[in-house]
């Protein structure tokens, strides 16, 4: 039987799939499932809002958050946890991600996901690792480097065959063609990051099936115009790329030319247990600490980031100067492209607890 909407709410603008969009209600049965959409010229009684309201924000890079590092909580619980925190700042979804670590630890994460496969806030999972180049390892630990194997293979056997989502981040280094070609053949999302290879490698790697960039001038080399690297190949190819947007990893500049290249950049937290959590915590040994709103480690070097994606996009913003539907599609619906998750970002069918609001500046105001 058909819900019928028996309460109406008008929203100044509202997001749906790309597009803000003004004049429209939205229809909320008894058990708070939005079940309509129309014109608000043919509502009376309507409860008007000011602002936006959109889905939930969707996250596919996510170490941590309220104290939990998913290295260290490889669980469905952890990931329950960590969710919270990222909801409590309007991101209704996310990818908790694996950063590289001992074989027993992915099958761990792997196994977590596919417990919670079915929990609203969980999307999917992110392997960020451990086939990475040693030179571009970042905050990963070089100890846990290898190339592509048969134990990762079988780990996105296993997701896929629960139907699970999965992002996998590589570098072309450590993978050969045949290695991309059969992770997306399984339905892995292939990602290049932390990566020194050139541009010609990084395209080679694009034709073998790989579809997306990980942390977007980030653990690469950087780009010069004789040498475009892999962020020259990521622009020019226009593949999708995430980019973390905190004033910290990559500088606005470079942000903001990124963003005006390709409609394919998506914002990133790349957060870790800090946010919702305590100012420090260990990562596999080496203790991180919030310092003027940069997440370090004892060298000083950045690990993570204190972020969350309703913080980058409101940067991208109010900072970088692009609209909110701008940034709300990079915060939303282009991961939720690249994934195949392109239900997250409508409207009808969801529950209002899914729904969030924004002001026009995208301040995050809360859930609806």
């Amino acid at each position: 039987m058909t819900q019928k909407p028996t309460k109406w709410l008008c929203p100044e603008w509202l997001f749906v799939e790309d597009r803000l969009q003004s004049g429209l209600a939205i229809g909320l049965a008894d058990d708070g499932r939005v079940v309509e959409l129309r014109s608000a010229a043919e509502v009376s009684g309507g409860v008007a809002l000011t602002g936006i309201v959109a889905p939930g924000l969707l996250d596919l890079q996510v170490n941590g958050g309220g104290g939990v590092l998913l290295n260290a909580e490889p669980s469905a619980q952890g990931m329950i946890r960590i969710a919270a925190a990222h909801r409590a700042q309007g991101t209704g979804a996310i990818f908790p991600t694996l950063i590289s670590d001992e074989p027993q630890v992915m099958d761990a994460a792997v196994s977590a996901a596919i417990e919670t496969r079915g929990a609203r806030e969980i999307a999917g999972i992110h392997l960020e690792g451990p086939h990475l180049d040693p030179r571009r390892r970042g905050t990963h630990q070089g100890r846990f480097m290898r190339p592509v194997d048969a134990h990762t293979l079988r780990a996105i056997e296993r997701l896929r065959g629960a139907d699970i989502p999965a992002l996998v981040t590589l570098a072309p280094e450590m993978a050969t063609s045949d290695d991309i070609h059969a992770l997306c053949e399984m339905g892995a999302v292939v990602s290049l990051g932390h990566s020194g290879c050139d541009f010609d490698t990084a395209i080679a790697a694009f034709d073998a099936g790989a579809s997306a960039v990980t942390h977007l001038f980030n653990a690469m080399a950087p780009p010069h115009h004789r040498a475009p690297g892999l962020a020259g190949a990521a622009l020019s190819r226009g593949v999708a790329a995430g980019l973390i947007c905190d004033g910290h990893h990559v500088h606005d500049a470079m942000c903001t030319m990124a963003l005006r290249a390709s409609p394919r950049i998506f914002l990133v937290s790349d957060a870790m247990p800090t946010l919702g959590g305590p100012s420090h915590f260990s990562l596999q040994g080496d203790e991180i600490t919030v310092q003027d709103g940069r997440l370090v480690n004892r060298e000083g070097n950045l690990a993570g980031a204190h972020l969350a994606l309703s913080w980058a996009a409101k940067r991208a913003c109010y900072v970088l100067g692009f609209g909110p539907e701008r940034a709300l599609r990079a915060a939303l619906t282009e991961p939720a492209k690249l994934m195949g998750l392109e239900h997250l970002t409508r409207i009808e069918g969801r529950a209002r607890s899914d729904l969030v609001k924004f002001s026009e500046d995208l301040d995050y105001l809360g859930p609806l």
